[in-house]
């Protein structure tokens, strides 16, 4: 048995860790899975082992609020997030900006000898302004604190509560008692560059289901059942019973997978297989949803639909994946298993230790266990990685690479295994003429007449090669053999072997055209998808950075062995299906070594998603692009490379920026929990350590070396 929930609350790797874990923990489940794009978890026990009210039960003592999923709630509940947190962000924002003002003006007056009144009045001022927004936008942070206490557990939110209500609640004790200091900015500020990244991490999250939802759509237009008296009426595809009759027009999208009954032409399966060149289909030719019937009318046999067709599999395997990948626990809440409880040790140690054995006051006393809060507020911390990858995404973007993931430089910074794919990857997935030289200037402006009537790749491809010439007229297409005309001395045909009547065997060297006229020799053309511009020096740069490279395809065994061939690569595997793709990773993963996947179709997008750092061309399928952590613009590969070297520069600046956040924090907490450091200095010193991590992030953003010179 098995149960989708949808989950609230979830929002970090560690979320999902701790569910996934307490839920295996339960005599009886057999699997648990959180998507953490989603918020989808799919529990599965044996039958009559467990009641799913106790697991619901189990989930809400945790922390987290179970609902029935369902995609429409999904959908309402990411809308109202998404406000929420914009809301606060604005809020949070503005009074970030009026704090800092009046903050600017006690400071000056502190050397210009300002009146303890008029300060008072300052601090006043800036209360009303910060009180209230930090009440309505640290809502986010609030409830996931509370949910975490109420649950027993920590995570980082916690202290960052802390940090905002003790900071606020001395600030205005100290207002009251017409004190000298006051920290409202520091509040406000600490709480608007966090729900900057709470915001951004959100808008990332909806990406993956977003874009493989308008997948699963593409099968989802009503499919044309032509009933037993011939009647056509339209049904939603996921409902078409299976042994129903489909039609499907010239240009359409097939609804469902099934058989061909009746009709011939060619199908663009480009989307699942990657393959750019169409497949001839004909009576008893398996057809899938999703593909595009680029010649005339055919009818199918329904076999499978919705949920059951190999697209809405593949785009399973995608979320599946994804859901693996999702476990990798991100530095900060590896860090924050022991932070927390830390931070929250020292401060209460420093309260105990002057309010008992130091004999100070509780005010003073919570002055410095507020301080040791302060300094220790996981500011640093939080921006050790987030500011390297801002400063490492933009060096990218300059670059012409999209970063998507949360940790994904992180992770490419680690790969020790490049797998590529070969159709639109290594190559541009688009055919070109490759015998143009060979080819009489006549002869390629005759064939080009014919082929300006079709919208065939090849077709496509020869036009291109003739640039400007004459259009046939009174051109006829044949599905799947090829074009026709009348010439002067009788018809002239473009089009395969078999149709333009040429004698002798198939060589099987590549793909071809033939171009048949009266009284005249056969012309062939030949055609190729070609290398990007420097893929053989992506090959080389990468062996000589010690990776091993494969070649992964779901192409033609003869044309992925010369592809590897020609650019140097020893080993590869053809034909290669989504699942044989996932489980060469699987593979590979179990070996020890952390892939690289590189691919750009729909065939490869559960790859992406299963490897440990991804990359996909711009021109590749929108779920690949969405599966993979990195996309790249134009032709050139070089910046694949460029990609690997950032993330290593990146890689080793956050680990220098954990090294300064940790420095500071043995500088500073003793010095704190000692008394000597007041609120005011560690409001100083914590921003102090963050400009210190940033400007050293931002050294990431200085990338200048060229792999491919």
């Amino acid at each position: 048995s098995s149960l989708n929930l949808l989950v609230d609350g979830v929002h970090c790797a560690r979320c999902i860790d701790r569910i996934e874990n307490s839920m295996m923990q339960e005599p009886g489940v057999v699997g648990a899975r959180v998507n953490l794009s989603t918020r989808r978890m799919t529990i599965s026990w044996r039958d009559g082992a467990v009641e799913p009210a106790a697991l619901v039960r189990k989930l809400e003592t945790l922390g987290y609020r179970p609902v029935p999923y369902d995609p429409a709630t999904l959908d309402g509940r990411d809308r109202l997030q998404g406000a929420l947190l914009l809301r606060c962000l604005a809020v949070a924002g503005f009074a970030a900006g009026n704090a800092m003002l009046l903050s600017v003006s006690v400071w000056a007056g502190a050397f210009s000898g300002m009146e303890p009144s008029t300060r008072s009045l300052m601090h006043w001022a800036t209360a009303l302004i910060v009180l209230p927004a930090i009440a309505y936008a640290g809502r986010p942070f609030f409830r996931s604190a509370f949910a975490a206490f109420a649950a027993r557990r920590l995570n980082m939110d916690v202290p960052i509560s802390l940090a905002l209500l003790v900071t606020a609640g001395i600030s205005l004790a100290e207002s009251l008692s017409g004190g000298p200091h006051a920290y409202y900015d520091a509040a406000i500020m600490l709480l608007f560059f966090l729900l900057i990244g709470r915001y951004l991490d959100f808008r990332a999250r909806g990406a993956m289901r977003t874009t493989a939802e308008n997948l699963v759509a593409l099968s989802a237009r009503p499919a044309v059942v032509v009933d037993g008296s011939g009647r056509r009426r339209f049904v939603p595809a996921r409902l078409t019973p299976p042994g129903a009759t489909v039609l499907v027009a010239a240009g359409e999208r097939v609804p469902v997978d099934g058989i061909v009954e009746s009709g011939s032409g060619m199908v663009d399966q480009s989307l699942l297989t990657g393959e750019s060149e169409p497949v001839a289909v004909r009576p008893s030719t398996c057809v899938y949803a999703g593909t595009v019937n680029l010649g005339a009318a055919l009818v199918v046999r329904a076999t499978k639909a919705g949920d059951a067709t190999v697209l809405a599999e593949m785009v399973r395997l995608t979320e599946g994946a994804g859901q693996t990948r999702s476990v990798h626990v991100r530095l900060a809440d590896r860090a924050a298993r022991i932070y927390a409880p830390a931070v929250h040790g020292a401060a209460l140690l420093a309260f105990v230790g002057w309010w008992l054995a130091g004999g100070l006051p509780v005010h003073d006393s919570l002055l410095i266990a507020t301080a040791v809060l302060i300094v220790t507020c996981p500011c640093a911390l939080g921006l050790a990685v987030p500011a390297v990858q801002i400063a490492a995404s933009g060096a990218l973007l300059k670059r012409g690479v999209l970063v998507k993931g949360g940790d994904a430089l992180e992770r490419l910074a680690g790969v020790d295994a490049i797998v590529l794919d070969k159709t639109g990857t290594l190559t541009l997935g688009r055919p070109e003429v490759i015998d143009r030289e060979t080819v009489r200037d006549e002869d390629l402006a005759a064939a080009a007449a014919l082929a300006a009537a079709s919208t065939h790749p090849l077709c496509r491809a020869l036009t291109r090669a003739a640039g400007t010439h004459r259009i046939a007229e009174g051109v006829r297409e044949t599905s799947g053999s090829g074009l026709e005309a009348m010439g002067e001395d009788g018809p002239v045909r473009l089009g395969n072997r078999v149709w333009c009547a040429v004698r002798g065997e198939d060589d099987g060297v590549g793909t071809e055209l033939w171009l048949r006229r009266p009284h005249l020799a056969p012309v062939r053309f030949r055609f190729a998808d070609r290398f990007r511009p420097d893929a053989d020096a992506l090959i080389d740069w990468l062996r000589r950075q010690g990776f091993p490279v494969e070649l992964l395809s779901g192409d033609r065994r003869q044309a992925v062995a010369a592809a590897a061939e020609a650019l140097g690569i020893e080993k590869f595997r053809a034909e290669a299906d989504p699942v044989e793709k996932g489980r060469r990773l699987a593979e590979l993963r179990r070996q020890g070594h952390r892939v690289l996947m590189i691919g750009d179709g729909l065939n490869d997008a559960p790859s992406l998603a299963a490897a440990y750092a991804s990359i996909s061309p711009a021109t590749g399928a929108d779920i690949a692009q969405t599966a993979a952590d990195f996309i790249f613009q134009g032709e050139r590969l070089e910046s694949v490379a460029a990609a690997i070297g950032i993330a290593r520069r990146a890689r080793r600046l956050a680990l220098q920026n954990f090294a300064l956040a940790a420095g500071y924090n043995l500088l500073a907490v003793p010095l704190a929990i000692a008394g000597l450091v007041t609120p005011l200095v560690a409001a100083c010193a914590m921003s102090a350590s963050s400009i210190v991590v940033i400007l050293n992030a931002l050294r990431a953003a200085r990338y200048r070396e060229r792999p491919f010179a």
